[in-house]
């Protein structure tokens, strides 16, 4: 008999070669691929993108006058990812601070303080306006316009029950605060509030009553 010759292996050349894992149940190879994974460079950093809009935001706001604002988005810089754009934003709140500082010293009466803080609100700087405004709740804790200034604020950025509040505080130190809201836009988001209306349109009976009530007691 005759035997046969043995089969012939045949061998892959080194170049064509991959790493691979023999798998027991078919003994077959299994390719693997390896994957790179690559490494994030730091302007893909989204703490970085962050922080470079919060700068870039503060910068327009300074721009604009508006250094209250642009403090709010500038702290948030400090102790960030990025060194240099915290060295940068103390910088530029030290500007901010002196600003703020300077409008805060430079007004002769509560009054023009006052318009300040509405000027700010008309420019939709409501941030520093209601920091201008919290000073004259200290300065003139009795003063009426300032209560319905906060109203008026309050209302603007949704605060609707502390509108009420303040504008119910503000009627009852001047009456005649009735009659200008009613005609105030500011106050637009209160027009189908039932405690709005009550506010500004009071029931004429309830007066009376009330002083009926009180020459009964006196008697």
């Amino acid at each position: 008999m005759t035997k046969k010759p043995p089969a012939k292996v045949k061998l892959s050349s080194p170049k064509t070669q991959k790493k691979g894992v023999l798998t027991k149940s078919t003994g077959r190879v299994l390719q693997m691929a390896q994957k790179t994974t690559p490494k994030k460079t730091v302007t893909e950093d989204p703490r970085y993108t962050q922080a470079v809009q919060n700068y870039e935001a503060g910068l327009r706001a300074m721009q604009e006058h508006k250094f209250e604002k642009a403090k709010t988005h500038l702290q948030k810089l400090i102790g960030g990812p990025s060194k240099e754009l915290a060295d940068r934003a103390l910088v530029h709140l030290s500007i901010c601070n002196q600003h703020s500082e300077r409008a805060a010293n430079q007004f002769k009466s509560p009054e023009e303080h006052y318009d300040y803080a509405v000027s700010l609100m008309n420019v939709g700087d409501y941030v520093a306006a209601r920091e201008h405004l919290d000073k004259l709740v200290k300065q003139a804790p009795k003063a009426d316009y300032v209560a319905y200034g906060l109203a008026a604020l309050d209302c603007l950025t949704g605060h609707i029950e502390d509108a009420l509040r303040h504008l119910d505080e503000a009627i009852r130190m001047n009456p005649a605060l009735r009659f200008q809201a009613r005609n105030d836009s500011d106050f637009q988001h209160l027009v189908e509030d039932p405690r709005f209306t009550e506010l500004l349109y009071p029931d004429p009976g309830a007066d009376v009553s009330s002083e009926t009530g009180d020459s009964d007691e006196e008697r």
